[in-house]
Order: C-alpha cells, then structure tokens, then sequence
C-alpha cells in the first residue's frame, strides 16, 4: 500500500498550471552525418538522435576508451603520469596520426597521454596499451571490460587506436556514454581535451576539433576519421551552466563534422534547460514509522537527480512521492520506502526511488505493543 503526496521541487518553484498555451519546440535540424545524438550531460537526457544505436566503426574516437583506462590506471595507483614508458618497435611504427615517438626511446605517460588526446597519436595509444597491459591486445579487452561496466553494451574494441577492423566499432549512443564517464570521473584529465595544441620532439601539431577554436563554450572531447568511418566527432560544450554532449559520425569532411556539430549545440541550448532537483541525501519527505525509536524517518534520493525540460516551462514541474505505508522499525538507511515521479504536464520526466536517509532502530518494548494495537485498531 502507498500514500501519494505532492513535495516541492528543489527552489521552492511554484507548481501549477499555466494559462497560456505552450508553443511545442521545433524539430531538431537536419544534420548530414551517418548518426548522431545530442545529450544533457547532468540528466542524461536524448534530445536529439538519429540512427544512434547503430554500429559504426569509430575511428580515433576509440582513443576515448583508450585513455579513459589510462585514467583508471593511474587513479588505482597502478601508473604514474611520471612514469617513462620504453617505446616498442610496433608502437614507433604506427600508421597514421602520429606523435612522432621514436623507437627505443622512454617518454612519460603523460607526454604520452596528452599526446595521444591532443594529437591523435596512434603511436603514443600503442605505447600507452603496451606500457599498461603487455600487449594491445590484452589491453583491448580492459576497454571492453570498461565499455560492458558503463553499459556501451553496442560497443566492441579491437585496438587502442581505431585503426579498421571489421569487429571494432560502437555507436553514437555509446561514445556519448563514454564521454560523460570522462568528464564526470577524471575532471582534471578532462582539461587536456581542451588545449589546441601539443609539441613534442619539436614537432607542434594542432587539436583537429576546430569547434575549440571557433565556440568558446566547446571544451573537448575528439575527432575520428577513416576512409571506412568518414569525419567523426564527439564534442561537448557549456553555457550558463548547462552542459550538452554531442556526436556526430560519417559526415564527409573535418567542416562539414564542426559545422553539423554545431547546429546540434545551437539548438539544444537554444530550445532546452537543465535544472538540478535533488541532491543525493538530500530530505524530499518524511513519513511516519511504526514500533519505531523515532516517529518519522527522512526519505531522499540515494544519486542528485537533474532534469531536461523545454525552455521556459521549468516551473510546470510536478514532483510527486509515494511512499509505502506502513512503515515499520527497524530501518536501514538506504532501504527503499518508495518512488518519487517528476511530470511535466502528462509526459513522466524521471521516476527515482525514495530511500530512508537514516537509520531506525526498534523501539521499547511499551512502544512496540502500543503500535502493534493501534495497527490493529486502525488497520
């Protein structure tokens, strides 16, 4: 049995309805790329995609996956940005995207990885594979360990590099996975997909994302291209606090992949907003305990919940919990007592789970017996 409720959203919003007819959104512009999908960052929200769920190779885009094990890595203690890596005779013989690493020689992790995210290097991604797991091949199978734990279940690395091979490849979906797994769990790493520019061996080559140079609010992430993939892209991008991710694959060339992204950036922001509404551990309600040391126990969300709604009808928002009844001590904090719902007119924006807060022990054996006749007298 639940008792519904309506709480207030984070803010204190006034919620109800508006006088005023809404004019829907446009539809999202026509973008000239293979597939594509533009996500919110904080809420995860789809508000554009086409195709996104189609396998495609991704060219350099795998470098993503390549160095966000890297990261792992180096967060689990296992290697240091210090470290110098001995360059393999396969890693200095890299086709393609180079950094220019010569054979036999030892070159730092992070020379290595800034290299790799700001270059392109195949070369520096081998040496990075080779340094961490032996083999590229024992390292492929880390990225598809990562990959299956981020849920990029359309996802299947062979390399560290992107090179072709018929059984690499992933998806839109996936990569713009990845690319908030990046962003949320290694901030500090993510500041390299930023710089336009890396020298090493004096050689300086420029980041090929041109967005960084043209849209001051783009921040990353990476470009790809194969004769087999066409001009891909995964960039991201943050004005006035609302962050959007994008990916566009198979496009025809390295504008037309800025250009295409672009339109998808000027329209999220233009027509959609993103509002944090809880945080986790954050009170949203509180209901009444049974046989309980206490009388209430706090309900919250165990994860923050953001949201994206059109812009402009933020404050129709509807929050609305169900909590279980009865609830009978003892509790576990964490225990779920319920689901809170967030509407927005008719359309369900989220469900979330309520969970106790707090911890809450039995109480006396007097107040035990007084609780167990009142439930029995008020059914």
């Amino acid at each position: 049995m639940f008792k519904r409720l309506k709480v207030l959203l984070v803010s204190c919003l006034f919620v109800g309805s508006v006088s005023a007819a809404i004019t829907p959104n446009p539809s999202a512009p026509t973008i000239a790329a293979k597939s594509y999908i533009l996500q919110d960052f904080a809420s995860g929200k789809i508000i554009a995609a086409s195709n996104s769920e189609q396998r495609l190779p991704p060219a350099s885009i795998t470098k993503l996956m390549t160095a966000y094990v890297v990261s792992h890595e180096l967060e689990a203690g296992n290697i240091a940005l210090s470290d110098d890596v001995r360059i393999s005779e396969k890693a200095w013989r890299m086709v393609g995207s180079r950094s220019f690493i010569e054979v036999n020689t030892k070159v730092s992790v992070e020379v290595l990885l800034r290299g790799m995210i700001i270059q392109s290097g195949n070369d520096a991604a081998v040496a990075l594979a080779e340094h961490i797991a032996g083999s590229e091949d024992t390292f492929a199978q880390m990225m598809n360990q990562y990959a299956q734990q981020l849920g990029m279940f359309n996802t299947n690395y062979r390399n560290s590099t992107g090179l072709p091979d018929p059984e690499h490849y992933t998806t839109a979906h996936d990569i713009a996975i990845l690319a908030a797994a990046i962003i949320r769990d290694f901030p500090d790493h993510y500041a390299w997909y930023a710089e336009k520019e890396f020298t090493y061996n004096n050689i300086t080559q420029h980041n090929r994302n041109k967005l960084l140079w043209r849209d001051a609010t783009v921040d990353g992430l990476k470009t790809g291209h194969t004769e087999e993939a066409g001009y891909c892209l995964t960039a991201s991008a943050e004005r006035s606090g609302m962050r959007l991710i994008s990916v566009v694959l198979g496009t025809r060339s390295e504008n037309a992949r800025a250009q295409e992204t672009q339109k998808l950036f000027n329209y999220g922001f233009r027509f959609f907003e993103s509002h944090d509404l809880y945080e986790a551990q954050q009170k949203i309600a509180d209901s009444k305990v049974w046989k309980g040391e206490t009388d209430l126990v706090n309900v919250g969300l165990a994860e923050s919940l953001a949201v994206t709604v059109p812009r402009g009808r933020y404050k129709e928002l509807v929050a609305t919990s169900n909590i279980q009844s009865p609830i009978v001590a003892p509790i576990t904090a964490g225990q779920v007592l319920g689901e809170v719902t967030i509407n927005l007119g008719d359309e369900l924006i989220a469900t979330r789970e309520l969970v106790a807060l707090e911890d809450i022990n039995e109480g006396s054996w007097w107040r035990q017996l007084i609780d167990t006749i009142l439930m029995m007298i008020w059914g």
